[in-house]
C-alpha cells in the first residue's frame, strides 16, 4: 500500500497492519559456470539447450558460441549446431547479455504501485534481482520485461528500471524506473540520499536495547570473497537501528540505511554481534541450532518502508510492505520463549 506526506519517523509507523500475514550488475568476466546436461536433453542442439537452460535468446548464445565463451571436454571450443549429450559438462564463461538477449518470463511479484514513471516492487524472499552466475533465469528482470515490455526500451543493459537491489533472501519493496527521466533522476535522488530505506530485522546474540548508528566503513573479507566485512580501508557505511522488542537473545528491530553497500546491515549487525536470524553467510556456527532452526532458507531481513520524491513530480511518497507470514510466524515464535 502506498501514503503520500508521511514524516519519516520510523518507529510511529511500525503497527498491526504492517506486521500482520497479509541483489549487482554482472561483471565484465564472470567466474566459469559448469552444468551438467541432463536426461531428457540428449541430442538437443547446442543453442537450443544453452538458450532454454539460461532464459536468453538465441541469437546471444549463438554469438557467445562461436566467440568461445562455451566448452566440452578439454576445454574444446564447439559449434552451435553441435548436439549435446545426456552428462556431460559444458563449461561457459559468459559475458553480460543486453536486454534484448534476455527472454522475458512469468516471475513471481506483487506490485504495491504504479504509474507512468515508476513501478514499487514487493518482492518475494527468493526472486534474485537481476541474472548473475548461478541464476540466469527466473529473476525479477525477466518478470518485469515480462509484465512491462516498455521498461526494455530505458536503457541496453541487463538491468533495466533497475536502480537498487535486494538481496535473493531478502524481501520487500523496490522501486524500478519506466523511463529514461526516470532513471536518471532516481538513481539521483539515491545517490543524493534523499531515499528513506527502512527495514523489518529480527537478531539473535547481543540483545540491541537501545537506539544506535552503525557507522562502520564495509568491504570485501580477504578471507572469503562471498562475504563483506567491516575494514577500514571499506567504503564509508551507516545504518541507524531502532530496537522495538526484545526476548531472551532475540531483538525485532527496524534499521534505517543511509547508505547502499553490499549485505550492509548483515555485516553491521554480525560486527555488533547481534547477526540476524537465518544468516548462515554471516552466523555465527557455534549458534547454529540444526535440530529446531527458526528460520530456513533465508534471512530475516523485510524491505518494509520505502520513501522517496517522485521522480517527476518530487511528491514525497511512502510504501509500506506487510511482514510476510514465514516471518510474521518465527515472531510469534519468539514471543512464546518464557510463557507457561
Amino acid at each position: 500500500m502506498s501514503e503520500r506526506n508521511e514524516g519519516l519517523d520510523p518507529i510511529k509507523f511500525v503497527d498491526e497492519e504492517s506486521l500482520s500475514d497479509q541483489g549487482q550488475a554482472l561483471s565484465a568476466c564472470p567466474e566459469e559456470e559448469k552444468i551438467v546436461v541432463p536426461p531428457d536433453m540428449d541430442g538437443i542442439r547446442m543453442d537450443v539447450f544453452l538458450s532454454d537452460f539460461l532464459g536468453v535468446s538465441r541469437t546471444f548464445i549463438q554469438r557467445v558460441i562461436s566467440d568461445g565463451y562455451v566448452k566440452v571436454f578439454q576445454g574444446k571450443r564447439v559449434k552451435p549446431s553441435r548436439s549435446v549429450l545426456a552428462g556431460e559438462s559444458l563449461r561457459f564463461r559468459l559475458p553480460p547479455p543486453q536486454r534484448t538477449d534476455l527472454v522475458p518470463e512469468p516471475v513471481d511479484f506483487s506490485v504495491v504501485y504504479e504509474d507512468d514513471d515508476i513501478i514499487v516492487v514487493d518482492k518475494p524472499a527468493g526472486v534474485v534481482v537481476h541474472p548473475a552466475p548461478g541464476h540466469w533465469r527466473g529473476t525479477l528482470v525477466h518478470g518485469l520485461l515480462y509484465r512491462y515490455p516498455d521498461i526494455g526500451t530505458i536503457n541496453d543493459v541487463v538491468r533495466p528500471g533497475i536502480v537498487h537491489r535486494l538481496d535473493s533472501t531478502t524481501s520487500g519493496l523496490l522501486v524500478v524506473a519506466r523511463n529514461t527521466l526516470s532513471l536518471n533522476e532516481l538513481q539521483r535522488s539515491f545517490r543524493d540520499r534523499e531515499v528513506g530505506k527502512f527495514y523489518l530485522a529480527l537478531s539473535d546474540g547481543r540483545v540491541v536495547g537501545e537506539r544506535m548508528s552503525l557507522d562502520a566503513p564495509i568491504g570485501r573479507d580477504r578471507n572469503n570473497r562471498y562475504r563483506m566485512t567491516v575494514t577500514d580501508d571499506g567504503k564509508d557505511a551507516r545504518t541507524d537501528v531502532y530496537p522495538l522488542w526484545n526476548r531472551g537473545r532475540y531483538s525485532f528491530m527496524i534499521c534505517e540505511l543511509h547508505s547502499g553497500r553490499t549485505h550492509q546491515i548483515r555485516v553491521h549487525l554480525r560486527h555488533l554481534g547481534a547477526p540476524l536470524v537465518g544468516d548462515e553467510l554471516y552466523g555465527f556456527r557455534k549458534k547454529v541450532r540444526k535440530s529446531d532452526p527458526l528460520l530456513e532458507g533465508r534471512v530475516f531481513l523485510h524491505a518494509w518502508k520505502l520513501v522517496l520524491p517522485h521522480p517527476r513530480t518530487a511528491e514525497i511518497m511512502n510504501f509500506r510492505s506487510v511482514l510476510p507470514r514465514d516471518l510474521s510466524s518465527v515472531l510469534s515464535r519468539v514471543l512464546s520463549i518464557g510463557r507457561n
